[in-house]
Formats: C-alpha cells, sequence, structure tokens
C-alpha cells in the first residue's frame, strides 16, 4: 500500500498539473470506487469543479475544489494516477476512472484490485471525516519527541502497531515503519509504554528520516506503486531491512530476520534490535 512517501510524491507530480484546471468531463466506470453513492453522480457533480489545490493528509489526497467540495482519494492497496498532459492516456484494462482538464490534460485512476476510494465531501463533512481517522503529521513541526511521548505513554501495544494505527500517526505503513524501527534500533515488539525518554527521541528522528528519505527517493516501488508519469521509485534500494530476509545487516552484518507483529510481516536486524 502507497504510505506517506508515495502519496507525497504523487501529490507533487499532480499538484502543477490539476491546480487551477478545469474539471471539463469525467467517466468513472467502477462503481466500487464510490460506493454507496452512484459513480455517475460523483463524476456529474466534478463536471465544472476547478482545482484549487491538491493537498495530502495521511495516505489521503485532497484535491480542493474552488466550490469549497473536496474529492478525497485513498490509493489503497494497488491504485495509482497517471496524467497525459496532451491527454493521449494509453489503453489500460485497470483503468477506473478519467478526468479531462479544459487544458486538455488527462488524469486516469487505475486499480487492479479495486480497493481505492473517491469521496467527494464538504467541508462540514470533511472535518470530522479526516479528524476521526487520522492522527498527526509525522512530517510536521508540531510532531514533537514530547508528542510522540504523549502517543505511546501507557500503550502495552508492540510499537509497531502504534505506529501503523493511522488514529496515533498519519501516513506511516509497514514499510516505513520496519525502517524506522532499525534506524532507532528499537524492537517491533516492544511496548511502546516501556519505551524510555531516550529511546522514543530516537524513534522520533528515525521516523521522521525514513519518512523524510523515502520522499526524497520519490516513494519505494515493489510492484503497483509508480508516479503519475509512470516512473518508479527509488527507495527500495536503500532498505535496511525490509524485504531483507537472510540479508546482512548494513550496521553489523547479521543476517536480517522476519517476524509477524500486529498480523503484518516484519523484517528487523536480532542484534541492533535486541528485544
Amino acid at each position: 500500500m502507497p504510505e506517506l512517501p508515495e502519496v507525497e510524491t504523487v501529490r507533487r507530480r499532480l499538484a502543477p498539473l490539476l491546480e487551477g484546471a478545469t474539471i471539463a468531463h469525467a467517466e468513472i466506470v467502477d462503481p466500487r470506487l464510490t460506493r454507496p453513492v452512484d459513480p455517475g453522480l460523483v463524476a456529474d457533480a466534478l463536471v465544472g469543479e476547478q482545482v484549487a489545490a491538491v493537498e495530502r493528509r495521511g495516505k489521503y489526497l485532497l484535491w480542493r475544489l474552488t466550490s469549497g467540495r473536496t474529492l478525497v482519494v485513498h490509493l489503497r492497496m494497488t491504485g495509482s494516477l497517471r496524467h497525459a498532459p496532451a491527454g493521449e492516456l494509453p489503453a489500460d484494462a485497470h483503468r477506473r476512472a478519467t478526468l479531462g482538464l479544459d487544458t486538455g490534460a488527462e488524469v486516469a485512476y487505475r486499480d487492479v484490485r479495486r480497493f481505492g476510494t473517491w469521496e467527494l465531501l464538504d467541508e462540514d463533512h470533511l472535518r470530522p471525516y479526516l479528524a476521526s481517522r487520522l492522527g498527526p503529521e509525522p512530517l510536521a513541526p508540531s510532531f514533537t519527541a514530547a508528542r510522540l511521548a504523549r502517543i505511546v505513554e501507557g500503550r502495552r501495544a508492540p510499537i509497531k502497531a502504534v505506529l501503523l494505527d493511522q488514529r496515533r500517526i498519519a501516513g506511516i505503513g509497514n514499510i516505513y515503519a520496519d525502517e524506522a524501527l532499525w534506524r532507532a534500533r528499537i524492537h517491533p515488539r516492544r511496548p511502546a509504554g516501556e519505551l524510555d525518554a531516550g529511546e522514543v527521541a530516537r524513534l522520533h528522528r528515525a521516523v521522521r528520516a525514513a519518512l523524510r528519505r523515502g520522499v526524497e527517493l520519490q516513494g519505494s516501488t515493489l510492484r503497483d506503486y509508480v508516479t503519475p508519469d509512470g516512473d518508479g521509485g527509488g527507495m527500495q534500494h536503500e532498505f535496511h531491512v525490509y524485504g531483507r530476509l537472510g540479508e546482512p545487516c548494513d550496521r553489523c552484518g547479521r543476517p536480517i530476520e522476519r517476524i509477524v507483529v500486529a498480523g503484518r510481516g516484519t523484517w528487523l536486524c536480532p542484534r541492533c534490535q535486541r528485544p
């Protein structure tokens, strides 16, 4: 599933194309994308809307429209957005929606497994929608080590489970949780509330460093994720633990191991990240 760095990369690539443009025509062919709302109704509502801004909140893309409404896009597991500045999108059996802009450009949404969602919300519905689902942004200045300490305080759940809980911290998924915990030298199964102040500070730095590096390298391409231009990300070439079972740890040389934490495959160094 695309995580914060991947979604932020998509946002940065799409914003120059979309901001200021008007949606001239819209087609949504998959009813699962907008359910329970009829896709035709959503498509009709989008026509004539001008895109004021493209923002990100956690793993959500927010297309702010000048009417005050927002198209909330979640890519889920295999969703991606592609664009053709000259309106020449190639044929694609997995295309679920197409938007044509008054600039002549086209934007397509493709999704192999069809778990992604589009929701058109007004401001009164958007605020509680996001507030009920998302915690603080980990790259925001307000996300300090002290704030992370408050998040983990008293929590008996494994620290990895807390990092993955979008209601606690927005945007972190399996890849960047494993990478951050390796950087911080913390075992993924450690009860979150048992971390001392020094460990919390290390984890805070590690989370931000892993996410920032992911953004710099335009995300991780393992299978489905590509940028709207069709390019792959580069973060997968710098993984320290994720997906590296049996390979030597970059820090100590011990073979990387795989366990399951909070129902998710988890990679770690057994020497650097002792329980």
